[in-house]
């Protein structure tokens, strides 16, 4: 409890030389937090990284635009072509078939959910209940939210 003591007696000392502060805190400038830190991170969205030769293919498939297409993918492959293929058609054509198998997307969160039991609570401006949500930030898996508020506020409307 002394050593607390004695270094609460020191520190208006250390203070006083303001050069010696100045070097430690342009010292750790580099490293303190930033605004852009709190931001959402980027992802890669390159569509063609490099040039390749001609006989491998230079347009997206026919098939990959077709609804019967992706009526027959699983939700996990329909979630890596929402999130991976971003502004693409095939993006929205994907959101489209979550749609259909009642998830919603919360704008928010950036994440999509389903419902997993009736609410327990409905409003004008919310509901509250359980819900399945897609993990595609940490581990790309569907997991369960019990007791979450799902604000109409942040639903898309897309």
């Amino acid at each position: 409890m002394s050593s607390f003591r004695s270094v609460g007696l020191k520190g208006p000392d250390r203070m006083k030389d303001t050069e010696q502060v100045k070097d430690v805190l342009d010292t750790m400038s580099p490293s303190m937090p930033q605004a852009r830190d709190a931001e959402r991170p980027r992802y890669h969205a390159t569509r063609n990284p490099t040039q390749t030769p001609a006989y491998y293919p230079q347009q997206v498939l026919p098939l990959l635009s077709s609804p019967e297409f992706f009526e027959r993918l699983d939700v996990e492959t329909l979630f890596w072509v929402f999130y991976y293929m971003p502004g693409t058609y095939q993006q929205w054509m994907a959101a489209q078939e979550l749609k259909k198998q009642a998830w919603r997307f919360h704008i928010k969160f950036l994440t999509w959910f389903q419902r997993h039991a009736k609410p327990d609570e409905v409003t004008d401006e919310y509901e509250q209940g359980q819900y399945l949500y897609f993990d595609w930030e940490g581990s790309w898996c569907v997991r369960r939210k019990s007791d979450f508020r799902f604000e109409y506020k942040n639903l898309s409307d897309d």
